[in-house]
């Protein structure tokens, strides 16, 4: 298929929008911000039960089906015939330099996250983790580092990226190769047709926007958390509770100045504000990670990243299937190794399933001209390595301090947005109180450039899918709208129940999308193999741009 027309209003406001995908996402989003503020206790308690139903009910699901975006994304890229397609017209280029692309695809995909969870994660694990449930380590001891990268890895290496690498590289495939609009449905035309232009096709969509918006509101609750910490770090006070929470006055804040700046950001696209935020962003952690290497645990950090990764990869085939069943007896074994694994594989399978449409449609926005093996190891093996590289000397300084640099629970009891800025404060105050705060103050800067990536990217998307796919400039208002949408989400779900009513609404929000996510990894081998076989008989297996209008090139030949 070379064509699928979906139907976009001609005239008024929502000109050159599919008004049922719009106007549905934004009734059900809106309706999640009402209940969320005005019965703030319903809400929270509602989407408890759901998400105890769903990781009861679908744990050993969202294992299986992210091992199978990593076996997917491998076999293409390793696949003769699949990894020297390209992503393009015949003798395209790509649009972005290598540094841009990896910048904006970084910044968009996990750089928010890697700003907590680089030191938090680490921390987390080496206190506890499957093998210290099992007695075979002993948490927050020299025994159970090797267990805490083992598991850190897991959660931020190819699992993650692979489910971004799946849905960016259908979209581009079928967007750009085949002429179909750069939306959602697009990527599962092998399968279902025609009918895609139609309900099934709507309800896709529809699908991939809310749980856009949620995944993404997931990031930038993580980020405000952070932000107001860093805030308070530099100087600004009020704005964080006696617990380390940040206040209703600090989340309102913290989302006024993230969302103001993210939608005059995508007021100008992804060419412009989008690029050189995220080239900011890029240069500024490359300072903040020398930091670390250089002055922080050098070799703590060096042996943690060459043995960790070692571990994880010889452990990941069985990490990657293994799912614990719980024995319903609470404070068993199993039943805390059940608990753990619901905590943090599932709860993070759910987290990059639900920003997938966002960071995939980003992806194939940016990605075009590449071939899908150069795809593969820029969208997944090199951002993996990254990630690894800020776990295991960020996150290896704050444990080494605490083991044998007389940190003495500074760091480990600072909240998970502020253990960052409180091991950096540690290191420097003995110094001067001076650099101690101008290192909060480039976190804080870093941390403000990557929410507003995310988030303006995230604005650009929706409406890219609202709009059938038309990746040209959006009206004014739809563009404000969804940034107020996306920053009222994110406050109604913080103040409803903090961070954890954003994790359950996520969670229930990727459980749909993860089963769209299944069947475009069958379209995409389905067409794949098809183009294999157009090229062997001389058909033509790519779209012409320039001929399509008058059903020359596929269009012809299908």
């Amino acid at each position: 298929m070379t064509e699928l027309p979906i139907k976009t209003a001609s005239a008024g406001f929502y000109r050159g929008f599919s008004v049922d995908v719009t106007v549905v996402s934004k009734i059900i989003i809106g309706l999640l911000v009402v209940w969320c503020i005005v019965w703030p206790t319903s809400a929270g308690t509602v989407l408890g039960n759901w998400n105890t139903a769903i990781l009861a009910n679908f744990a050993a699901w969202y294992i299986w089906v992210v091992a199978m975006f990593v076996i997917v994304c491998i076999g293409l890229a390793i696949w003769p015939t699949a990894g020297r397609l390209l992503l393009g017209q015949p003798g395209e280029r790509p649009e972005f330099s290598n540094f841009s692309w990896f910048s904006m695809m970084f910044g968009a995909g996990i750089g928010v996250g890697m700003l907590t969870w680089a030191v938090a994660e680490p921390v987390a694990h080496f206190g506890n983790n499957p093998e210290v449930i099992q007695g075979l380590t002993n948490g927050g001891t020299a025994d159970n580092v090797r267990m805490a990268y083992k598991w850190s890895f897991l959660h931020w290496g190819l699992g993650a990226w692979a489910c971004y690498a799946i849905c960016g590289l259908s979209l581009t495939f079928f967007s750009y190769r085949r002429g179909l609009p750069l939306t959602i449905r697009s990527g599962l035309t092998p399968l279902f047709g025609s009918a895609l232009s139609g309900i099934l096709g709507t309800i896709i969509d529809i699908v991939a926007v809310v749980a856009t918006i949620l995944g993404v509101a997931q990031t930038l609750g993580f980020g405000v958390e952070q932000f107001v910490a860093g805030l308070t770090r530099i100087g600004i006070g009020g704005l964080m509770n006696a617990d380390g929470g940040a206040t209703t006055v600090g989340i309102i804040v913290a989302l006024l100045v993230i969302m103001g700046a993210s939608t005059l950001s995508a007021l100008s696209g992804v060419g412009k504000a989008i690029k050189w935020l995220s080239n900011i962003n890029m240069v500024l952690s490359i300072v903040l990670l020398g930091f670390f290497i250089i002055f922080g645990a050098t070799w703590f950090g060096a042996t943690a990243m060459i043995v960790g990764l070692w571990d994880y990869l010889v452990a990941l085939p069985q990490l990657s299937f293994n799912v614990f069943r719980s024995d319903g007896v609470e404070g068993s074994e199993a039943f805390l190794l059940s608990q753990w694994q619901g905590w943090w594989p599932v709860f993070y399978w759910a987290w990059w399933i639900a920003f997938a449409p966002f960071v995939g449609l980003f992806l194939a926005r940016i990605s075009r001209g590449r071939t899908i093996r150069e795809f593969v190891l820029g969208a997944m093996i090199v951002p993996a390595l990254m990630c690894f590289v800020w776990f295991a000397w960020a996150g290896g300084t704050a444990i080494d301090l605490e083991l044998n640099g007389g940190a003495n629970g500074v760091i480990f009891d600072a909240a998970n947005g502020d253990k960052i800025f409180a091991m950096t404060e540690f290191m420097l105050a003995p110094i001067a109180d001076a650099l101690a705060w101008a290192m909060a103050l480039l976190i804080v800067v870093l941390l403000m450039t990557f929410l507003v990536t995310s988030a303006d990217s995230a604005v650009l998307i929706v409406n890219t899918i609202n709009a059938a796919g038309d990746e040209g400039p959006k009206s004014r208002p739809h563009i404000i709208f969804w940034g107020a949408a996306l920053g009222l989400v994110v406050a109604g779900l913080l103040i409803s129940g903090g961070t954890g009513a954003i994790q359950t609404a996520m969670v229930i929000g990727a459980l749909p999308f993860s089963v769209v996510m299944a069947l475009m990894c069958i379209a995409l081998i389905k067409a794949i193999y098809n183009d294999g076989r157009r090229e062997n008989a001389g058909v033509p297996a790519v779209h012409s741009e320039i001929e399509g209008a008058t059903g020359n090139g596929l269009s012809a030949a299908k």
